[in-house]
């Protein structure tokens, strides 16, 4: 051994080719201020609270979406946004356009994307991470957009709840029929936006104030009480409501006290004695 590498050894240092690679740099997350994601539906199940209560949720799997554009209103676009994406996919499915858009973002193929708008576009920039870290909480209130499923053709009374004929005097082939269509005769046709039977689901819907019943950022699952749209392994939406109420408020205790039977206790105050 030479003198040199003995030096080193005593030193505590090592040559630069043994030492370990430097780790790659975190990406930079996206302000706070964006409350909203990109997820899949995952399914349902039921979990318990802090407080023992068990409750029916539905997981979805949220982020890590990346900023793949910024917009803004200065812009030829004229308006303020963001587009998130989400979901790899295989570089060969991508047409031209999106492969150089990807590129351009310095991202892989992803799957489903999304634009976010937005009021200030200034502290967003390509290449941020949008996850579930200090976006949400628990007993937030969310909206959620998705495609619902697809359930073929459908008749009036599956696709607009029509109640259907009476099933008596001899009408054995009109219980589920729809009834009159045109009820002008100068006319003489069908307007357009009757109800009538046709291509039921495969939708856009949006679910409002579902409640966020908890969050694993580690495995980025969102545990939703409510109903969300669309089958499992669907892309949703997940942002923050627009309703007014954005937050669960506690449930206020009753100043009355009721035993079992709902009768009102009445407490008797202490009578001092007379000396």
């Amino acid at each position: 051994m030479s003198d040199e590498k003995k030096q080193e050894l005593a030193e505590g240092t090592a040559p630069a080719a043994a030492q370990a690679p430097a780790q790659p740099a975190q990406p930079e997350k996206a302000p706070f201020g964006l409350r909203a994601v990109i997820g899949e539906k995952l399914g349902m199940t039921r979990v318990f609270t802090q407080s023992g209560e068990s409750r029916a949720v539905t997981v979805v799997k949220a982020g890590p979406c990346p900023i793949l554009k910024v917009k803004s209103a200065e812009s030829r676009d004229g308006y303020a946004a963001v587009l998130l994406g989400y979901g790899q996919r295989r570089a060969k499915s991508v047409s031209k356009p999106e492969s150089g858009q990807f590129k351009a973002a310095g991202a892989v193929p992803l799957k489903f994307l999304r634009e976010i708008r937005i009021a200030d576009t200034k502290p967003f920039k390509v290449g941020q991470i949008v996850d579930l870290a200090g976006r949400f909480s628990p007993g937030d209130y969310v909206d959620i957009q998705g495609t619902s499923k697809g359930k073929g053709f459908a008749g009036v009374m599956k696709r607009h709840g029509f109640h259907g004929m009476p099933a008596s005097h001899g009408a054995s082939d009109k219980e589920r029929s729809p009834g009159s269509l045109a009820s002008r005769r100068s006319l003489g046709k069908v307007l357009k936006g009757q109800r009538m039977a046709g291509h039921y689901g495969a939708e856009t819907v949006t679910t409002q104030k579902v409640e966020v019943v908890s969050i694993d950022e580690q495995n980025n699952l969102l545990y939703l009480n409510g109903p969300v749209p669309g089958p499992a392994g669907g892309f949703v939406t997940v942002r923050e409501t627009v309703k007014n109420l954005k937050h669960r408020r506690a449930a206020a205790k009753a100043a009355v006290k009721r035993d079992k039977m709902g009768n009102i206790i009445v407490e008797k105050k202490p009578t001092k004695k007379k000396v």
